[in-house]
């Protein structure tokens, strides 16, 4: 038999694309169209729909950058549509190849009801099924004129205040139409079964046997009336169709979804619009498709829609109650989790799950974190300490070296705790039913033979709408088809439960999951970075001395503003937010937002501390660290013991020597540290002839993705910072000896305070940089002379290492990496720690010497240059905070990273404030002292052990209780716990390393 697949194949292509498709809609009169302009930021429904019109038709621009228009369609059905299903066909001037990104418009009845949304895949709105003739149409669109940000290319659009008026779209077929499902139906089948072709080998009889039904089909078709001969072209394709597959197919769980980035290409407020859109044609979806399921997580984005849509909000509210549409995650928001602080993480479970809870009634037990830029490792005992178990993401399918070596795996944290995880096979969540999709996730999944099933979240994201009924069509053609894996819609906590139960003994991955790419999101907008950081700690002071004063002195503790501003900082921390990947317009905003945040927070904490301190007459030291400050014990205040003196002298070759009894520091005429000599241990920390605090500026244009990527050919070239404008001793002061140093670099100024505090036990440097650089990546180098192969790294509730060389691909590809507070570096006996106020990407490399010493560099990453999305990234005035700590252990790093952060406030207040709490050992460190949430007056008292190994401790209270529970996260019960246990009035803690605990105190 001659081979004429490829005649076939080709033959289906023109066919399908230039006849059938076309045919969907045979007939179409034009719709009048009218639009009314808001002037500046969206208007409400109300006043949308009562704005004057002006007429304008097809072919006209219309919308300026961000702006927003409402377009009235206006027609009247055919008497001889009467009996046939009619829609509306309205194209915005849609891009069809860009699904998101671009224009979209949500669709509103004359009564001010939301029917649906429009996207470049989904133009259509049902009027009328089946239609009455003579019927009049009129629908109104809240159409939005977000600009197509250009990728990779500098540009003005990424603001509305130099965007500019220009029109961006021109009005495209506005009209109504027959709809004819026979044809529709049949460009599903053919679609399927030519997708399907495709991606089956070239010999098994199956191909062939759709070949001939294609053809078959094809040759039924008259060309010049498809609609007549759709109904006949269908019957060739039946028995084809209904060939089941076998049952060692693999079967993929497709979840309805959605993924929308709470900001990125466009501000916040203009997600708000995104999810209404977005669900309104989802749950429209749900009303039309009885097995569709459609899942979307972020708590946030739901709180949207009930703050701003609340008319779309009752019909989510409605799909919920009846299982359709599925809240998942748990979280506020789809957050980085490699910046996020402990409590931070943990609160945005807290927040997320408890919203679901209070809404819907519902309790996640999945993380659904597919977009998220890698995962730190301390994640899985968050996830549990929550109440969930498993965890789903995409993301790391990106990775530009190593491939993932699982898709379904146990992943172990720093604590030992092991969570469930998926990773869809798919390598995409934005699934959209194609048949090449389908066949990779199957082809794909790398644990044949353990496990057969995997997950694929299917819908166009980002402004593109969700769902298709295409694509519920195509899911339902492969629900049971030979040659192809068996897809069936679940919900997650469905899937998971099969997964889970499938796979008995699944492979374990230990430690964080990096993501090899994106890695200048650790450095990008700095300033967004310090915001949250400082957010972070402000909050754990403003909790602390709220719930001290509530407690002493019966103050009003705020739960309202606490929730508040949680929510706000957690939104924050969206994964395009926080790593600096967004447009300009989100930092404009978030600049203004944490100012407003820490001068909210700011009040709290002056207003509790007058409460607890009495007599305006002090000053005392309040210590918001969970170890003692000074002499100051945790969580309490009181005067500050002073110890020690110091000195700063000129050295005869130039520079300065200081010295506090502890450390010896020379700087040299460069303004570079030269020595940092330990007087206690008579130990040096800087290799021979190397300089610390060493300014150091590379190339960074990464091949792509401008603000997330920085590619490791950019140490190719460095220039080292040591030419000086000044170097002064100075001002004078009993309490520390200080060096200023100043520089210039192109069109940048620096400034550093390098300064040696009575009695401290590290070098701190203060960096002011004014930045107008483009394309380029600062760094603050520290050479120490230390052998280790291997480093610990702060993250949540503990620290993991990382090794100091790149002995495989997996070391290599982390030549960028997260920390929060400190990395430490140690030999037996003697350690260094680096610690930051607002800092997290750094690099560690390590070379030998030629007196066979060993030279370990960690180089703090301080600011970067990119131009897309946002031109000015990171232009103007910074400062940031690190300090050098000789001799430190891994305790002392875990101390001196709070205190860097929680610097000492000392208002003139007399009184000394007692602990609610006191805790024997240093190694178990408070995350948060606070009142529940639930205005119990309980108090909570969340503690971990922080250096990675056993604890015993001793928690005593500052205050009468009548006993205590161990908690989850939502400061629920756990049951029994033996970690925490009653000794006398007191808690006796015994902990496992970087072992999480909350307990809740009951007051009498």
């Amino acid at each position: 038999m001659h081979d004429d697949r490829r005649l076939i194949e080709s033959r289906l292509g023109r066919v399908l694309g230039e006849r059938i498709v076309p045919a969907i809609y045979p007939e179409s009169v034009p719709l009048r169209a009218s639009m009314w302009v808001a002037s500046d930021e969206p208007v409400p429904v109300a006043e949308g729909l009562a704005g004057p019109r002006t007429a304008i038709e097809s072919g006209d621009r219309w919308g300026a950058p961000w702006g927003t228009s409402w377009l009235t369609v206006e027609g009247t059905v055919p008497e001889g549509w009467a009996g046939k299903t009619v829609e509306a066909i309205i194209d915005l001037g849609f891009d069809r190849n860009m699904t998101g990104f671009q224009c979209e418009g949500l669709v509103y009845r004359a009564d001010g009801s939301p029917v649906k949304g429009l996207h470049p895949r989904n133009q259509w709105v049902r009027v009328a099924a089946p239609a009455v003739g003579g019927e009049d149409v009129v629908l109104h669109v809240e159409a939005a004129s977000n600009p197509v940000i250009p990728f990779f290319s500098p540009t003005a659009l990424g603001d509305k205040l130099t965007a500019g008026g220009e029109p961006q779209y021109r009005l495209g077929r506005m009209d109504l139409a027959v709809f004819d499902e026979d044809v529709w139906q049949l460009v599903m089948d053919l679609e399927v079964l030519g997708e399907l072709m495709h991606e089956m080998p070239e010999d098994p009889a199956r191909r062939y046997d759709i070949v001939r039904a294609i053809e078959r089909a094809l040759d039924a078709i008259d060309l010049q009336n498809v609609n007549s001969t759709a109904a006949a072209a269908r019957d060739c394709l039946v028995d084809v169709l209904a060939k089941p597959a076998t049952p060692s197919a693999h079967t993929i769980s497709a979840v309805g979804h959605a993924h929308i980035d709470t900001a990125w290409l466009w501000p916040l407020r203009e997600t708000v619009r995104k999810v209404a859109r977005t669900t309104a044609n989802m749950t429209a979806l749900l009303a039309e498709e009885p097995e569709f399921i459609f899942t979307m997580s972020q708590a946030a984005q739901y709180d949207f829609l009930k703050q701003h849509r609340p008319e779309v909000y009752e019909k989510v509210k409605k799909a919920v109650s009846e299982g359709r549409f599925v809240p998942a995650g748990g979280m506020w928001v789809e957050s980085d989790t490699n910046m996020p602080g402990s409590e931070a993480m943990a609160r945005q479970f807290v927040y997320g799950k408890r919203f679901f809870l209070e809404e819907f009634g519902i309790e996640n037990e999945e993380a659904w974190l597919p977009d998220t830029f890698g995962f730190a490792a301390g994640l899985p005992q968050i996830i549990k300490a929550a109440g969930s178990k498993w965890l789903l993401t995409q993301k790391i399918s990106w990775s530009e070296i190593n491939q993932f070596p699982h898709h379904t795996f146990l992943w172990e944290g720093i604590d030992g705790t092991r969570i469930f995880t998926h990773f869809p096979p798919v390598d995409t969540y934005n699934c959209s039913m194609q048949g090449r999709e389908i066949a990779h996730a199957a082809r794909n999944f790398k644990d044949k033979g353990r496990a057969s099933m995997s997950l694929a979240p299917t819908g166009w994201g980002d402004g593109g709408g969700g769902t298709t009924r295409e694509m519920v069509a195509k899911a339902a053609r492969m629900k049971n088809l030979e040659g192809s894996p068996k897809v069936l819609w679940d919900k997650p906590a469905d899937f998971f439960a099969k997964a889970e139960a499938e796979y008995s003994n699944p492979p374990v991955w230990v430690g964080e999951l990096y993501l090899e790419l994106h890695r200048a999101t650790l450095t990008s907008q700095a300033k967004t970075k310090q915001g949250n950081r400082r957010s972070e700690h402000l909050l754990r002071e403003a909790e602390l001395w709220a719930a001290t004063a509530a407690v002493r002195k019966d103050f009003a503790y705020p739960y309202d503003a606490f929730d508040h501003t949680w929510k706000t900082v957690l939104l924050h921390q969206f994964h395009d937010i926080l790593p600096g990947s967004a447009i300009a317009w989100v930092y404009r905003e978030a600049a203004q937002t944490y100012a407003a945040v820490a001068q909210e927070l700011a009040e709290i904490i002056e207003r509790a501390q007058w409460v607890l301190g009495g007599e305006r007459v002090g000053p005392n030291l309040f210590n918001s660290t969970p170890h003692p400050w000074r002499s100051v014990p945790a969580g309490a205040a009181a005067q500050p013991e002073q110890s020690g003196s110091c000195s700063v002298i000129a050295r005869a070759e130039g520079g300065f020597v200081l010295e506090n009894g502890v450390l010896r520091v020379e700087v040299d005429a460069r303004g570079l540290v030269i020595s940092v000599f330990d007087l206690e241990r008579r130990r040096e920390t800087l290799p021979p002839d190397s300089a610390a605090n060493l300014l150091q500026l590379h190339p960074d244009l990464p091949n792509s993705w401008d603000a997330w990527d920085v590619d490791l050919f950019y140490r190719n070239r460095v220039t080292d910072l040591t030419d000086v404008d000044f170097i002064v001793a100075g001002p004078d002061s009993t309490a520390s000896a200080v060096v200023r140093v100043g520089r210039s670099f192109g069109s940048s100024k620096v400034e550093q305070i390098l300064s040696l505090g009575a009695g401290e036990h590290g070098l701190d440097i203060d960096t002011s940089v004014d930045w107008h650089e483009t394309e380029k990546f600062l760094k603050l180098a520290f050479p120490l002379d230390i052998h280790a192969d291997r480093y610990a790294s702060e993250t949540q509730f503990g620290h993991m290492f990382r090794p100091t060389h790149t002995n495989t691909n997996w070391e290599y590809a982390k030549f960028e990496a997260c920390n929060h507070r400190f990395v430490h570096f140690a030999e037996p006996g003697w350690g260094v720690a680096l610690v930051n106020d607002s800092t997290y990407g750094h690099d560690v490399t390590r070379t030998v010497r030629a007196d066979g010493g060993t030279t370990t560099t960690v180089r703090a990453s301080l600011l970067r240059a990119p131009r897309f999305p946002d031109p000015e990234t990171d232009h103007g005035a910074h400062t940031f905070r690190h300090s050098l700590i000789p001799g430190a252990s891994l305790g002392d790093a875990v101390s001196a990273g709070y205190r860097i952060n929680l610097a000492p406030f000392t208002p003139a207040v007399a009184k000394a404030v007692a602990p609610l709490f006191t805790i024997d050992n240093d190694a178990v460190v408070s995350s948060a002292v606070k009142l529940a949430d639930d205005g119990s007056g309980d108090i909570v008292l969340r503690i971990y052990e922080a250096q990675g190994g056993r604890a015993s401790a001793l928690v005593t209270t500052g205050f009468d209780t009548s006993g205590f529970q161990v908690c989850d996260l939502l400061e629920r019960p756990v049951g029994s716990d033996t970690s925490a246990v009653a000794e006398g009035a007191a808690v006796r803690l015994q902990l496992r390393p970087f072992q999480l605990v909350t307990l809740r105190f009951t007051r009498t």
